[in-house]
């Protein structure tokens, strides 16, 4: 098995997610003891936020572009991205490693496709429902996407930073985000993509009477296959 080198950090609740599900995938592949072997550079969150909100996504590029290059120099045979919004930077992290990064997007798309659905809403932070890094792609395979409007887009955003983050589960939150999501559903979304990689802390099926799609799950699975074969 190859080793898997994950940038995380952002947030760890997230990277305790992203690290469960591969130890779990090693384990039931290989049984016994198996486990993943997984190389972390855990950022700090705190720096990354507030570059975040002031803007500064040249640094945040450096700094990502670092920590892409450090797993590399460690032994990774693949990288991570442990957060949609931070695949912003991913350009800047593939011109300066030789090995694979998984694009998040990318893995989502092809579980879309798996579904044959043609229309799905886009969950996630202001950062990742405003910009097109995401929602490129699905267009690229044939997926049109709905995404909130701005009032509940600002609900979702500010769940995911002062609660989620921290691993905090707020019912309210929860039956807030339901109703986002079926408001959504009813202006034709066939399939809810989870696109923050906490929002699965509090968004399950059961909770969702269309597909779901977990980005962390999809993200961990997807570099998991490529690392066994």
């Amino acid at each position: 098995m190859k080793t898997i080198g994950l940038i995380g950090g952002i947030t760890p609740e997230s990277t305790i997610l992203y690290y469960r599900i591969l130890n779990d995938l090693a384990n039931k592949e290989f049984g016994g003891s198996s486990s993943c072997k997984v190389i972390i550079n855990s950022m700090n969150f705190e720096e990354i936020q507030n570059l975040q909100k002031a803007g500064n996504w040249e640094l945040l590029n450096d700094i990502m572009a670092d920590a892409g290059k450090s797993l590399e120099n460690a032994g990774a045979d693949y990288i991570l991205i442990c957060a949609n919004t931070m695949h912003l930077c991913i350009d800047a992290i593939k011109e300066v490693v030789k090995i694979p990064v998984i694009h998040i997007a990318e893995a989502t798309a092809k579980e879309v496709n798996l579904k044959n659905l043609n229309k799905v809403a886009l969950l996630g932070t202001k950062y990742t429902m405003e910009n097109t890094f995401f929602t490129d792609i699905l267009e690229r395979n044939t997926i049109e996407t709905i995404i909130p409007n701005e009032e509940d887009r600002q609900i979702i955003h500010d769940v995911i930073y002062d609660e989620l983050a921290f691993g905090k589960l707020n019912n309210d939150s929860k039956q807030k985000y339901i109703q986002i999501i079926k408001k959504l559903i009813l202006q034709g979304a066939e399939g809810i993509i989870l696109g923050c990689t906490e929002i699965p802390l509090l968004i399950k099926q059961e909770n969702v009477s269309v597909p779901i799609f977990d980005t962390t799950l999809i993200h961990a699975s997807e570099v998991f296959k490529l690392a066994i074969e």
